[in-house]
């Protein structure tokens, strides 16, 4: 006769096919790799690219009407995992796509390439379904090793190769507090399921050193979003990194961690709102303030996106300090708002090359609108967008984080962020200034047919598509809240 594990491992399987498919598509890559190496570059990054959407639809089609425990209760298929699953899956898709256009221009073709991006997502999904600390732990470190590689993929350059490292140490102590902190709530609640810790929770278990423990988990999935004060690594990787990969670690990682820190605030630490609200809201406060004023001292663009992408998480986590009536839900509406414009402005980065080199500064816009008038009509709405500017899709968003500070009696924490949007704004409109205003500089090259897809299918989500689908966003995006919390 079957056993118990055995046929909850086999019932499980059926509910993890977006899993499966990167699984079987990153074995598959490595070991036609074996074979034919770097030859296969081309083939596996297409490859890569319909396994990534793939999972993203799967994810979709195979959502659940009630949320299904899998893998005797490590993991969980609810409306959260869902949507943070198709907004990873087809944001890496589009990195990936502009990451293998660029590799192939530049004569950097390495089958590496869309295995590690796959199996970065395959940690993202795993961290937006975990239901438990190992599985926690697991999706986290399975994304951030692939992620580590990435960021130093220029093996022979200095700043790549700092960027992976600097990634590299700063996150094992992130991982370091991420491990111990989930240590102090295992000894704290007897458990490492999400279920067991919040019936300890509400029986008052743990006290201080269950806060502390959740306090230092917290810290750690802090540094996986790039919130301040946990920020330092940001604008070293974003620079050093080739402009693909920071184009990724803009988009997909910055879902996953929010959707694994909505999980745990809102799962096993219900219960103790009043304590980790005024953590979040501290570190929403400080991200949004920081990501402000340090793009204002910025030349480089790739440096300036990390501070504009720290301003940004900071909004993210006044949506999750709000409470769950409003909060989860504003916070990942303004994700599937805010990650288009991010990837499109990468996109139209990566085009910026003269002379075979790249250019990423901030003179280097000047006078695009001479130059590559196509070019600056779409920075200028895909800024507009991130800025928050109506009547595009970013203002949206940050008006429903607004909102949701509002009515969770935090007015503070929405005065502060009109201020930082407002201090943004300028450094945004420092960029198009460049652009409209200033004499022009010597002409870029050409750019690709997937850049400028990628670009143009960017700021026509912006506005009007995600403005016009903004009523579906927003029931997926409740819906998905209402059964997961």
């Amino acid at each position: 006769m079957m056993s118990a594990p055995l046929q909850d491992l086999l019932a499980s399987y059926p509910h993890m096919w977006p899993e499966a498919i990167l699984v079987g598509f990153s074995l598959l890559a490595a070991g036609l790799a074996v074979w034919w190496g770097d030859k296969l570059f081309a083939v596996t990054s297409l490859l890569a690219i319909g396994a990534l959407i793939t999972a993203g639809v799967a994810a979709i089609a195979g959502g659940p009407a009630a949320p299904v425990s899998v893998f005797q209760g490590a993991m969980v298929i609810d409306g959260v995992g869902v949507f943070a699953k198709a907004l990873i899956a087809f944001s890496a898709a589009a990195t990936l796509a502009l990451g293998a256009d660029h590799f192939t221009r530049t004569k950097e073709q390495r089958f590496e390439f869309p295995i590690m991006v796959t199996l970065a997502v395959l940690g993202m999904f795993v961290m937006a379904s975990a239901q438990d600390l190992i599985s926690l732990y697991v999706g986290v470190e399975l994304q951030s090793l692939a992620a580590y590689v990435l960021a130093a993929w220029r093996r022979d350059d200095a700043n790549s190769s700092e960027a992976g490292l600097k990634y590299f140490v700063l996150s094992a102590i992130a991982s370091g507090l991420l491990l111990f902190g989930a240590s102090f709530v295992y000894g704290f609640t007897g458990s490492i399921h999400f279920d067991a810790i919040a019936s300890a929770v509400g029986e008052g278990a743990g006290g201080v050193g269950l806060t502390f423990g959740l306090v230092l988990m917290l810290c750690a999935l802090a540094f996986k979003m790039s919130a301040a004060p946990f920020h330092m690594w940001t604008p070293d990787v974003y620079e050093g990194a080739p402009t693909p990969v920071t184009a990724f670690f803009a988009a997909a990682p910055k879902v996953a961690a929010a959707a694994l820190m909505a999980r745990v605030l809102y799962g096993p630490f219900a219960g103790l709102e009043d304590q980790w609200r005024q953590v979040i809201a501290a570190l929403a406060a400080i991200s949004m303030a920081w990501g402000a004023i340090g793009a204002l001292l910025q030349t480089n663009l790739k440096r300036l996106m990390a501070y504009s992408s720290i301003g940004n998480m900071g909004f993210v986590l006044m949506g999750l300090a709000s409470g769950v009536e409003q909060g989860p839900s504003s916070a990942f509406i303004y994700l599937a708002l805010y990650l288009p414009a991010t990837v499109g402005i990468f996109a139209l980065i990566l085009a910026m090359r003269r002379d075979g080199a790249p250019a990423e500064t901030v003179a280097d816009l000047a006078g695009m609108a001479q130059t590559r008038v196509w070019m600056a009509i779409l920075l200028t709405m895909l800024l507009f967008s991130v800025a928050g500017i109506p009547p595009f899709a970013g203002f949206i968003g940050k008006f429903l984080v607004f909102q949701a500070a509002v009515g969770a009696d935090m007015v503070w924490l929405a005065v502060l962020a009109g201020i930082a949007a407002v201090v943004a704004a300028a450094y945004y409109l420092r960029l198009l200034a460049a652009v409209w205003f200033s004499p022009p500089a010597a002409s870029l090259a050409p750019a690709s047919a997937t850049i400028a897809l990628t670009a143009a299918a960017a700021a026509v989500l912006s506005f009007p598509v995600l403005v016009l689908l903004l009523g579906a966003i927003e029931n997926w995006a409740e819906t998905a809240v209402r059964m997961s919390f």
